[in-house]
């Protein structure tokens, strides 16, 4: 039994998510992209979305929705006003992680797509490049830059040619970032598998530098992962965290990990319930197929590969929890996914504790902060007593911080029956788009 209690818990989140402010690009461009910066356009309905190459994306806030009512969590937002603050103002941010007792957060990027690959379908690859690089730029500067000891930067890649994208994980690298983010299965936005060597060179350049790969949920193509669009949406969203286990498959069996030993991969917002299965089964599989199928990892089994490779992360998952060990005790990350629907904030501290407080208090360091920290090689004290980074103490700092649930917006379901579809779904967005007709305005 431990002596510890949730007030003495360190918190760092290895997958929370920014909502990128409306003047981000603003000065971040060439000159020669003056008439084609992207600039937040809003719509009589109210609506704001993105304008890039002359289109609309998808609304400024797509499931930034902590904070709201369980009752409101299907609407999506479509402006500005509809988010908490802290999604998109980097001082509100701080407080908002104090009130959650939060110390540390790795932020996904939402405008770009969780691994920029948005970006990879742009026409205008010069324009598509100059963007990346402004991203990853206001992702230093404008966000992590003001709270270096509180938030971790991450940069995206233009994964459309190799040369680009070894020359922007430089440029990254040596402006302080050790993290970048890749798509699940780079082949859904037309680019090679992992199979037959494509990737080496860049893989090289990042192990070479001691950087990890984050992979996030939602990067493998398409909305939800569900057998039809007959399928209940709630079958897509139930599936969605466990269908990542396909790109760790597919990592266990290409030559990456074999070539590049020192490859560090975090599995973001997979939850980890399923991999004790996982290594059981690839492992059974080797052993009673790998004649017939030619697959060769010399010495090593692919439980092996597991263990030397990944990083898993839960939000709330109990039984993934209860059989940490047969996960692997130094292979579990926590994670907060601020500010997305499955989010525990405001109450992590409360949930988390509930689940683990009867746990070793070496465990308990492991999984809150220690592993994520060793992964990510950062030290969450550098900046930070470790007295002043617990939960308590951060906490304190919050009392002003405003935490009653915010009221609901945007989207809403088509479906006039009781069961929302993934066809629904689909058709949510698409009148979404439909409706909006031209811009009366812009944010910036």
């Amino acid at each position: 039994m431990t002596g510890m209690t949730m007030n003495d818990m360190v918190l760092l989140s290895v997958d929370d998510h920014a909502i990128e402010p409306p003047d981000m690009f603003i000065g971040r461009l060439p000159a020669r992209f003056k008439d084609m910066v992207p600039r937040v356009a809003t719509y009589a309905n109210g609506d704001e979305r993105w304008i890039v190459e002359g289109k609309a994306w998808a609304g400024v806030g797509s499931a930034a929705v902590a904070g709201r009512r369980r009752e409101e969590l299907g609407d999506e937002p479509s402006r500005y006003g509809e988010v908490r603050r802290g999604c998109w103002d980097v001082d509100a941010r701080i407080d908002d992680m104090n009130a959650n007792g939060t110390l540390l957060s790795l932020n996904f990027p939402s405008f770009p797509g969780f691994s920029g690959e948005k970006l990879v379908h742009g026409k205008d690859k010069e324009l598509m490049l100059a963007l990346i690089r402004a991203y990853n730029d206001w992702h230093v500067e404008g966000w992590a830059g003001p709270y270096p000891e509180r938030l971790i930067p991450m940069a995206v890649l233009p994964l459309w040619d190799l040369d680009l994208a070894i020359a922007e994980l430089k440029r990254a690298y040596e402006a302080g970032v050790r993290i970048v983010t890749l798509p699940a299965n780079p082949t859904a936005f037309g680019q090679p598998s992992v199979h037959w060597g494509h990737w080496d060179s860049l893989f090289r350049e990042i192990t070479e530098r001691g950087m990890t790969v984050a992979i996030h949920i939602g990067t493998s193509g398409g909305l939800l992962p569900t057998p039809s669009m007959e399928s209940p949406a709630d079958v897509g969203i139930t599936l969605l965290n466990i269908n990542i286990a396909e790109a760790v498959a597919d990592l266990l069996f290409s030559p990456l990990l074999l070539k590049f030993p020192t490859l560090r991969v975090m599995m973001s917002e997979g939850c980890i319930g399923w991999v004790p299965f996982l290594r059981e089964r690839a492992d059974a599989e080797y052993r009673n197929h790998r004649y017939w199928t030619k697959a060769d990892l010399g010495d090593l089994k692919p439980s092996d590969l597991l263990a030397r490779h990944f990083l898993f992360c839960f939000h709330e998952d109990d039984f993934g929890l209860s059989v940490r060990h047969q996960v692997g005790i130094d292979q579990i990350a926590w994670e907060c996914d601020f500010p997305h629907a499955d989010s525990t904030w405001p109450r992590s501290p409360e949930l988390l504790w509930n689940s683990i407080k009867s746990f070793p208090e070496d465990e308990i360091e492991k999984i809150t902060w220690a592993n994520a920290a060793r992964f990510l090689n950062i030290d969450p004290f550098a900046r930070i007593a470790r007295s002043d980074a617990t939960v308590g103490a951060l906490r304190a700092k919050a009392a002003h911080v405003d935490i009653s649930p915010i009221a609901g917006g945007g989207l809403k379901p088509v479906s006039s029956g009781s069961v929302l579809s993934t066809a629904d779904i689909y058709a949510m967005y698409q009148q979404g788009d439909a409706r909006l007709g031209e811009p009366v305005g812009y944010l910036s």
